[in-house]
């Protein structure tokens, strides 16, 4: 993360980069079932050898958590209203 900036211009990139994140995770499909991906490959990995290891643990927990947390901020929004926002996002900027 760079530092803290207060332009509207700066806001305006954010905005743009936010909404072409979302635009190429739509593109990609299945965003809403990567949760349950990672949740499984994480779980095999944890019968293994390297799985013991805490801290891979905290980051494979901290991205399943990501993960769920982004699926339930888009669940409500049907894959046609997510492209929708984003291209009228990224025109507008």
């Amino acid at each position: 993360m760079s530092k803290e900036s207060q332009s509207p211009k700066d806001q305006n990139n954010v905005v743009t980069a936010v909404a072409q994140f979302v635009s190429t995770l739509w593109m990609e499909g299945e965003f809403r079932d990567q949760p349950a991906y990672l949740t499984e490959i994480f779980e095999e990995i944890l019968k293994t050898e390297i799985g013991d290891d805490l801290d891979l643990r905290t980051k494979m927990i901290s991205c399943i958590k990501t993960s769920k947390m982004l699926a339930k901020a888009l669940d409500p929004f049907t894959d046609q209203e997510i492209e929708k926002a984003s291209i009228e996002m990224l025109n507008t900027n």
